[in-house]
């Protein structure tokens, strides 16, 4: 395995599991996982708050990070190329 393969293989795996957290942590309809951990924090008559907007912007990035290293590998190692 080459070091190329080990640093997108390993981004994509903390990307992804950062995406199933932080979607988690999203308010829905006031009975989301984040209304249970945090709800002194987070302002429901407040509408959108900077914790949700952070919240926002960290999630769109992970989701970039796994989408640009899912198809860089992809694109250098299709399918049936990686000898172990």
């Amino acid at each position: 395995m080459t070091p190329l393969l080990i640093i997108f293989i390993v981004l994509l795996v903390l990307s992804g599991i950062g995406l199933v957290i932080f979607i988690l942590l999203h308010s829905g309809k006031g009975t989301g996982l984040s209304d249970m951990i945090a709800s002194s924090v987070y302002s429901t008559q407040t509408g959108t708050s900077i914790i949700e907007k952070n919240l926002d912007r960290i999630t769109i990035v992970l989701a970039i990070v796994f989408i640009v290293s899912l198809l860089v590998l992809m694109i250098i190692y299709p399918h049936g190329s990686i000898s172990s």
